[in-house]
């Protein structure tokens, strides 16, 4: 009887800048074969990746790999909640947020290698209307943002800054109503982030002290500034301090109802028509990951 573990890495051929293109020789390679039988499964469609995770899950694999972006290990992680089977991560997107906040090397190699040896731990996930994210959702100029990107047609960090360059000098904050834990405010605001990790991806730390196990979100609201904040913004961004920051507002919660004006929002970094009242909650502990 075999006591290898069943492990199952799925491909999202088109993610990110195209690392994964060479994801089946450095698996074979660098992935401990004495301790897991392995199995390669791609997507060919959006969603395609979460009936994947839960067809694996079902088999009885200890282990899923999304092998891609934030949005490939959004979908996977939603399959794979709630269920005894644990995610790992290959990043091999743009951002590589919540990889990024475990700590999961970036280089392809050394991630896999670290499957050979990880620890497993339990995260928090957030359900947002239907949907579910594992890391960062948001309303206002990052979802914006996450719109425009998604019809740039190229990919990549440098491909970002052209559109939030090209982007900024239109944008105007809006109003926004939230209930949060049953207390309602009304904020103007730049944009809001729903963080369950510390940041977008890129290391661009919007929550820097959200903790990903603790049952609560950090709710980071981004009030309206002068044009001439945005050097001092975007540097406490990259240096984990923008909560030090007086236009940035973090209030911890385990629920929110939001009324936007808006119907956009982004899960994870993927775009979506979410509408304009938004309820979001805590699920604590409802996802098993790999990490260092």
């Amino acid at each position: 009887m075999s006591t290898k573990q069943k492990i199952c890495f799925i491909v999202n051929p088109i993610s990110g800048i195209g690392k994964q293109k060479v994801i089946d020789t450095l698996i074979e390679t660098y992935l401990d074969k004495l301790k897991f039988d392995y199995t390669i499964a791609y997507t060919n469609a959006p969603k395609h990746a979460t009936q994947l995770a839960k067809e694996y899950a079902n088999k009885g694999y200890q282990i899923v790999v999304a092998v891609g972006g934030d949005g490939s290990v959004n979908e996977i992680a939603k399959g794979l909640a709630h269920t005894n089977t644990a995610m790992a991560i290959l990043p091999a997107g743009s951002g590589n947020g919540l990889a990024r906040h475990l700590n999961i090397p970036i280089d392809l190699k050394k991630a896999i290698q670290l499957i050979n040896t990880a620890t497993i731990i339990t995260i928090d996930t957030i359900s947002f209307n239907k949907e579910q994210f594992v890391n960062v959702a948001g309303i206002g100029f990052d979802a914006h943002i996450g719109w425009e990107f998604a019809n740039y047609g190229k990919r990549g960090f440098s491909s970002y800054l052209k559109i939030i360059m090209r982007e900024f000098p239109k944008y105007k904050a809006r109003n926004y109503e939230l209930i949060i834990d049953g207390k309602k405010i009304y904020q103007e605001a730049f944009l809001i982030s729903f963080a369950n990790g510390s940041q977008w991806g890129n290391n661009a730390h919007i929550a820097p002290t959200a903790d990903i196990a603790d049952g609560i979100m950090d709710i980071a609201i981004l009030k309206n500034f002068k044009f001439m904040s945005v050097l001092s913004i975007g540097y406490r961004l990259f240096k984990k301090t923008l909560d030090q920051s007086s236009h940035l507002e973090i209030i911890k919660a385990k629920s929110v109802t939001v009324h936007q004006p808006s119907t956009i929002a982004h899960i994870d970094g993927e775009p979506i028509e979410i509408g304009n009242a938004i309820e979001i909650k805590v699920n604590p502990l409802a996802l098993k990951v790999l990490i260092p």
